[in-house]
């Protein structure tokens, strides 16, 4: 009788084990679809900007707005986070709970520090009198720039979640792809941050 109820409870065990293992597959693939719509979204995005880049209404151009060393700036704390978040992922393979929430941390903060960037090269253009309704050159810049921005600070919000979580629970099969996830969700950003760096600042003071 024993026998018969350890039988059962074993495959009981094997069964939830296995609706959590397609659970979690199943979260894995709607990530990579919300991702794609995500390539479609900043693609169609890059191809206005493109097309309208060039109707200023008579108002400020690239060249006169774009202040380089500040974007620079951006675009070195954008990517030092996309390094830290690697570290992040490296510390979770190693089982070092620490270490992972401690680089996980230094990613928000320095994705905060390009926000703050962010934020005030916008606020020094509306001051000039450059606004999203100037012209089709600004509106197509900042609906670009500014959903970067936005991705960015839902990202930062996302990995926080995660730090209480793994605060919590430690490093768990569930915890471990929620990092992967949101960490291919930071180096995603990054790499349109390097397209919006070409096609917005660099060829726009060219």
């Amino acid at each position: 009788m024993s026998q018969t109820v350890s039988h059962g409870s074993q495959h009981g065990h094997g069964h939830d084990d296995h609706g959590h293992h397609d659970q979690e597959s199943l979260k894995v693939f709607g990530f990579w679809l919300f991702l794609i719509t995500d390539v479609i979204l900043f693609g169609t995005l890059f191809a206005t900007y493109i097309v309208l880049h060039g109707n200023t209404n008579g108002g400020p151009t690239p060249e006169e707005l774009f202040k380089m060393p500040g974007v620079i700036w951006e675009t070195f704390i954008l990517l030092t986070s996309s390094f830290t978040s690697g570290l992040a992922v490296l510390e979770m393979h190693k089982g070092n709970k620490k270490g992972l929430i401690g680089w996980l941390i230094v990613t928000i903060l320095l994705g905060a520090s390009f926000l703050t960037l962010e934020i005030y090269e916008f606020v020094e253009m509306v001051h000039e009198g450059a606004t999203i309704g100037t012209s089709a050159f600004l509106s197509a810049f900042f609906t670009l720039v500014g959903t970067h921005g936005i991705h960015v600070t839902v990202g930062t919000f996302w990995i926080l979640g995660i730090i209480i979580q793994l605060a919590r629970h430690g490093i768990t099969d569930v915890m471990k792809r929620k990092v992967t996830t949101s960490s291919l969700y930071w180096h995603f950003l990054d790499v349109v941050w390097i397209f919006v760096l070409t096609v917005v600042y660099l060829m726009g003071v060219m």
